[in-house]
This record gives C-alpha cells, sequence and structure tokens, in this order.
C-alpha cells in the first residue's frame, strides 16, 4: 500500500521487492480531514478518497504491507474483509493497537516496546545500491564533468517535527558545506526535496561560492537524486530525514550530518516553533503514549555515536575534508552491506510470518 510520502513508499517497495513473489500496489490517497477518522480505533474507509485510490476488491490477499497513519484502517479493512486471513506488516509506528499487526518494522527515532512481533532495525529499509543507480549516474555524469573532485553532495530536507528548517539554518548549511568543499578543493552536489521551504532552499543557494550543481525540486527536469548518490565522494544530509540518511550511508563513503534542531535554547523562545507542525508534533509527543512518541534526532545520534557519521559543524571543514581527501576510491565495506543485511532479515521475518499462517 502506497500512500503520499516518498521515504515510507520506498520502504514498502524495498521489502515487496526483496520478497519476490510478486505482488500489487494499491495507491491511497487521504482525504484532508482524514485525521478525524483515524484517531479512533475502527476499521473504515470513510478517511480515503476512493475515486481517487486503487480499488480494493477481492480476491483479498495474503499479505498487507504498509507505512504511515493514513493507509492503517484501510490494511485493517481488508484484514477484516479477509476474514482475518491477511497477514498486515506495517513499517514505522502504527497508530492502532500494537496486537493489531501480524508484524511491526520499526527504527531507533520510535519508541516502540521489545516484544515478538516487532522487528527493530538500525535504518528505514531500501534497495538502493551503486550497480542499481549505475544508469542515473551515467545520465547525470555529463553534467557534472566540468566539476573539481571530490564532489560532496548535499541532500535537503525540511520540516519535520521538532525539526523546523528555517532560512537561517539552510543558510548556515550553506556555508558549512561551502567550507568542507573549500578545504578539500571539491565541489558541492545539491539537491532539495518537496519538503525543503523555499526560504531555507534560497538561503542554502545563495551562500555558495565554490564550483557546484544545484537541483530545485519543481525546476523541471529529471530529478538527480539517484544519481548524486550513486557519484558523490560523501555526503552531508539534513538530520531530520531518516530515508535519506540511510540511503546515503548505504553508498559506503563519508558522511556528515547537518543538524536542523534549535540546540539547548528553550524552544517556545523560538517563533518558528509555533508553526502548526513543530507544535502539533510537541504537545502529540507531551500528550500521547510513550508508543507514540517520535524522536529523529536517536537515528542520528546512534550513526555519530557507532562512527558511522560525524557531525557537521563549525570548526569541522577541516578535519572532515581531510579524512574525505584520505579516503580510499573504493569504500573499505561493501556499499550497503549493513541496509542489505537487514533487509534480508526483514524479509525472513515475513515469510515466516506468511509460512506459519
Amino acid at each position: 500500500m502506497l500512500g503520499r510520502k516518498a521515504g515510507d513508499n520506498t520502504q514498502v517497495r524495498a521489502l515487496a521487492d526483496e520478497l519476490g513473489c510478486g505482488y500489487e500496489e494499491k495507491h491511497i490517497l487521504a482525504r484532508p480531514w482524514e485525521l478525524l477518522v483515524h484517531l479512533g480505533s475502527g476499521v473504515t474507509l470513510a478517511g480515503i478518497d476512493k475515486s481517487a485510490s486503487t480499488p480494493l476488491l477481492p480476491p483479498w490477499p495474503d499479505l498487507v504491507i504498509s507505512a504511515g497513519r493514513r493507509n492503517e484502517p484501510v490494511a485493517r479493512w481488508i484484514k477484516q474483509q479477509s476474514g482475518g486471513r491477511t497477514a498486515l506488516v506495517h513499517m514505522g509506528r502504527p497508530w492502532a493497537g500494537l496486537d493489531e499487526w501480524d508484524l511491526v518494522v520499526t527504527t531507533p527515532q520510535y519508541f516502540l516496546p521489545r516484544r515478538d512481533n516487532i522487528l527493530h532495525n538500525s535504518l528505514p529499509l531500501h534497495r538502493l545500491s551503486r550497480e542499481q543507480l549505475q544508469a542515473a549516474a551515467d545520465a547525470l555524469s555529463p553534467e557534472l564533468a566540468d566539476l573539481p573532485r571530490p564532489w560532496v553532495a548535499v541532500l535537503v530536507g525540511g520540516d519535520s517535527g521538532r525539526f523546523v528548517l528555517t532560512g537561517a539554518k539552510g543558510e548556515r548549511l550553506g556555508m558549512l558545506a561551502n567550507q568542507l568543499a573549500a578545504a578539500c578543493g571539491g565541489s558541492l552536489l545539491v539537491t532539495d526535496s518537496p519538503r525543503t521551504p523555499a526560504a531555507a532552499a534560497n538561503a542554502l543557494q545563495g551562500a555558495l561560492t565554490v564550483p557546484h550543481y544545484c537541483y530545485r525540486w519543481g525546476s523541471g527536469g529529471a530529478n538527480p537524486y539517484r544519481g548524486i548518490l550513486a557519484l558523490a565522494d560523501a555526503f552531508v544530509v539534513t538530520g531530520e530525514s531518516m530515508s535519506m540518511l540511510g540511503e546515503a550511508f548505504a553508498m559506503g563513503r563519508p558522511l556528515l550530518i547537518f543538524d536542523v534542531g534549535d540546540g539547548p535554547q528553550p524552544w517556545w523562545r523560538l517563533a518558528h516553533n509555533f508553526r502548526y507542525k513543530p507544535l502539533s508534533h510537541r504537545l502529540a509527543m507531551w500528550l500521547g503514549p510513550e508508543r507514540m512518541r517520535r524522536d529523529i534526532g536517536n537515528i542520528q545520534a546512534e550513526l555519530v555515536a557507532s562512527g558511522r557519521a560525524r557531525w557537521l559543524e563549525p570548526g569541522a571543514a577541516g578535519a572532515a575534508a581531510q579524512a574525505l581527501t584520505a579516503a580510499p576510491t573504493a569504500p573499505e565495506q561493501p556499499p550497503g552491506s549493513l541496509a542489505a543485511r537487514e533487509l534480508t532479515a526483514t524479509a525472513a521475518a515475513v515469510r515466516r510470518l506468511v509460512t506459519v499462517r
């Protein structure tokens, strides 16, 4: 089951492809007021736009893989129609009770317990590898031919939960990335995303003085994201995007995380934290049960603590550039080895689930 979030869809497709047993994609479009329906615990299709979604008809499947709040009631409705025969696998953290799911596949930003029907992974699932990205790399390479190496990719997300990407933060990201590229004599490959606020993207781009390639979402032309993943010699990623962090890490290149947080100052002193999304997130984290909490900072901290990434900080450009220029042309570990292991283990857990039913 696919929805509007690219990161969720990537995980769902990755697991479906890894299972290797054939599948159908069901695209679900939720209505603007779906939250009012989904706050309840009932099984209903009232929150989706049936005319804009893929029809849901028998025969009912053996397995449904879903992600995101909006698709939860639909998955549970399918199981109800099948008489309980359909197994449900959900990515992330479900709103419905944990007992409603045959398997929940989660990551560190969620505060889910250890139990038999919950699988804890380090990073979101995906099937990206250098080999699979080669076509995108070949298409993008001519546009980058005049840029000096090393090529440092800057992958820019946007607002998510307590993280708000303001214009000032976009400018700071641009300045730090610029310092890094200048220190190693390289250039920047920049791409934003649908979530990137225009003010932040403009400020970032305005701070760049080193040679660079910059793609702005919605500007037309092919999205170069996959090509940049394959070609970059190092990555700078905004830390609120768990999907981009996971995909960049899988490339086996140096990874630096830009902290989109507000630092030690109290959040209520900053006007941007009173926007709807960050404020509603903080209220939900304060009032909701522990299993409904989310802190993407957990993934960032785990990557840094394990030595898999480092922070992009003022004064760190020199050390990071030295590590980058000293890095071998081929990664020491096979690209995507951790991601591949976790995807394989997840698929094995799902196969066991379906087999015993």
